[in-house]
Order: structure tokens, then C-alpha cells, then sequence
């Protein structure tokens, strides 16, 4: 049986009792959340000297791969208004989560495998970097880091989006049930962001990157396999860490 769509969930919820306080509450959450995140940016801006500020903003404008990733990430975002968007994504889902081969070694492979996403594995990086004398990389990881974690939640309180497995009643859940939304998937922004920034904060040969950002694509991959996510939430993730990634290099001279 189709799982139901995400707005009908909502619909339900506002018929409980009590469910149009919630969606209240929810709504005003968003609309702080938007503010806060634009009064942000607009004090580091103002911040900034004249002419730093005006060649951050032409080099941003400058940046096609920035540019196109942000395009990318608007229109999956977009994406989730569409019910046609939410059937792809789960049948995408059931395909890597339901079928094929599973096998305990297997689940723990991939469990252990997304953890490489977690802000546990940042910080140990950090430090490590931070002990061999590598304090610039270490102090961006630690603010990118901890920057990137404040928009995903900010993002996932907007879009408001069930993880599968509490809409679909067959998922497979290997470990614990995360709590919290499911759009973007903060382990995959993480990760790439990490593997982005690590390559151009080391001027990383193409093939090292290519091994980094397949390792990111993987843990991606466990995401959905555990059941924690659907896959435009690690796609959003990927394209979030990347665009993160791009933004902390070209941001970091003016710190």
C-alpha cells in the first residue's frame, strides 16, 4: 500500500486535537528560523570592510559550480511539493533499503560506514589536525562544522519532512531510530563538506579527491540503506556540503 503524501500527513495532524496550535507553532519556528539565518548573514556583511565586502561578493557571483549547486539544491528542495517526486523516492528507497542482498555483516558494515558522517568524527579530525600544527584547517573544520549543523537544522525545520520510517510501516531500520527531520541529511552534508574542504585546504591530486568523494558518496549510500533517510535528503546533504565546502574556502581570508 502507498505510503500517504507528506501534505496529507499535515492535513491530518491539523485535525487532531490540537494539531493547528502545532502547525502554528511550527509556522512561527520557520519564519524565526529564515530571519535569524538572513540577519546572520547581513551582520557578517556588514562586518566586513567595503572592499572586502565587495570582492567576497564578486567572487561568489563569479563562482559558476556555486552557482549551479545552489540551483540544484532550490529545485530538490522544490521537489518535495510534488507527490509525483514522493512516489520516485520511495520506490528508490524500498529498492536500496528492502530488496537485494542484506546480511548482518553486511548492515553492520553500512552502519559503521555512517558514522564517518557523524560531528564525533569532525572533531577527532580537528584535533588531530589542531596537535600536528595545522591550526588554520583545524579552526575551519570546527566553524564550518559547527555552521553547517545550525542550516541543516534550520533547513530541516522548514521543510519539515518525516524520516521514511516513521511514514513507512515495511522500512528496514538498522541501529537506533534517529530523532528529528529527515530533509537534508546533515551525516552527508558533513562528510562532504569535510572531503571538500580537506581537498582544497591540502591541494589534494585529483585522484586522492576522487577516492575522498567516493568514500562521501558511500556513506551517503548507508544513509538510505539504513533506513534513516530518502534519497533526495543525501542528495540535498551532497550538494550542501559541497556548496559549504566551496563557501568556507572563499569566507576563511576574511576571518
Amino acid at each position: 500500500m502507498n505510503p500517504p503524501a507528506e501534505a496529507q500527513v499535515q492535513q491530518k495532524i491539523a485535525h487532531t486535537a490540537g494539531g493547528e496550535r502545532v502547525l502554528r507553532r511550527r509556522t512561527i519556528w520557520r519564519v524565526a528560523s529564515v530571519l535569524s539565518l538572513l540577519a546572520g548573514l547581513g551582520l557578517f556583511l556588514a562586518w566586513l570592510p567595503l572592499p572586502a565586502r565587495g570582492a567576497l561578493i564578486i567572487s561568489l557571483s563569479a563562482n559558476q559550480l556555486l552557482i549551479a549547486l545552489l540551483l540544484g539544491f532550490s529545485l530538490i528542495a522544490l521537489s518535495l511539493l510534488w507527490s509525483v517526486g514522493q512516489r520516485l523516492d520511495v520506490w528508490v528507497f524500498d529498492a536500496l533499503n528492502l530488496r537485494g542482498y542484506h546480511s548482518p555483516w553486511m548492515d553492520r558494515a553500512m552502519w559503521l560506514t555512517t558514522q564517518l558522517g557523524s560531528m564525533g568524527v569532525a572533531a577527532l579530525l580537528a584535533g588531530g589536525t589542531y596537535a600536528l600544527g595545522n591550526r588554520r584547517f583545524a579552526i575551519d573544520l570546527t566553524l564550518g562544522t559547527l555552521t553547517l549543523w545550525l542550516l541543516v537544522e534550520l533547513i530541516k525545520a522548514l521543510t519539515d519532512r518525516a524520516r521514511p520510517f516513521n511514514l513507512l510501516r515495511e522500512t528496514r531500520v538498522i541501529g537506533w531510530r534517529a530523532p528529528g527531520l529527515s530533509f537534508p541529511s546533515g551525516h552527508t552534508a558533513q562528510t562532504f563538506f569535510v572531503m571538500a574542504l580537506s581537498i582544497s585546504s591540502f591541494q589534494l591530486p585529483l585522484g586522492i579527491a576522487a577516492v575522498l568523494y567516493g568514500i562521501a558518496a558511500l556513506v551517503a549510500f548507508t544513509l538510505v540503506y539504513v533506513g534513516a533517510h530518502y534519497p533526495r535528503d543525501v542528495i540535498a546533504g551532497a550538494i550542501l556540503g559541497l556548496v559549504w565546502g566551496i563557501l568556507s574556502v572563499m569566507i576563511a581570508p576574511y576571518f
